[in-house]
């Protein structure tokens, strides 16, 4: 078994290449490729046999990288994730430096800053956002841990991460806001 910190770079050497992982996220088993790479996320979408291409997390480490990917950081998103019970994903408007088809048709993005260490590592070493989503085919069921990922993500991902396949917990997703320009906000999933 490799380690935490072998299995952390060898799927941010994956990403660099422009491949699809299966990973763990703060929340359920994800699909992740590089968010500023187009046909990478071209790729997942393949992977995932998602026609209409939305509705992907930017996985980013850190508040200070939100500006890294939008042109304004809304003064009240600091507090929603600093005060969130779980992990929540925020839609901004405004995102800049990813690929077109990891923002919205409006020019939103939803980013979610991760506290689980393997992500934060990842990313930290990535040096980029990771677009995300779920490790399952579009429309069937979210696997709630890796036993329950399905042959055909495995076999078609580039990477599997090794780390936590093992554990079984009782993931919960996301909570999403969106936020608006004008600092109001819309609970879409809490």
């Amino acid at each position: 078994m490799k380690s935490f910190d072998e299995e952390v770079l060898m799927a941010a050497e994956a990403l660099r290449k422009g491949k699809v992982i299966v990973y763990p996220t703060d929340t359920i088993w994800g699909l992740g490729c590089d968010a500023t790479n187009s046909k990478a996320v071209e790729r997942l979408f393949k992977i995932k046999r998602k026609k209409e291409q939305n509705n992907l997390i930017a996985l980013i480490d850190s508040v200070s990288r939100l500006e890294d990917y939008l042109k304004v950081v809304p003064p009240i998103a600091l507090d929603l994730i600093a005060f969130a019970a779980n992990p929540i994903s925020i839609v901004y408007p405004g995102a800049k430096n990813l690929a077109k088809n990891v923002m919205g048709s409006d020019g939103s993005v939803c980013i979610r800053v991760t506290s689980d260490p393997f992500c934060v590592a990842l990313v930290k070493r990535f040096g980029k956002a990771i677009a995300s989503t779920s490790a399952n085919i579009s429309g069937e069921s979210t696997p709630l841990f890796f036993a329950q990922i399905s042959e055909a993500i495995l076999k078609n991902a580039d990477h599997v991460v090794g780390f936590y396949q093992d554990e079984v917990k009782a993931p919960k997703a996301s909570s999403i806001i969106k936020l608006q320009s004008d600092g109001q906000f819309t609970i879409i999933r809490s």
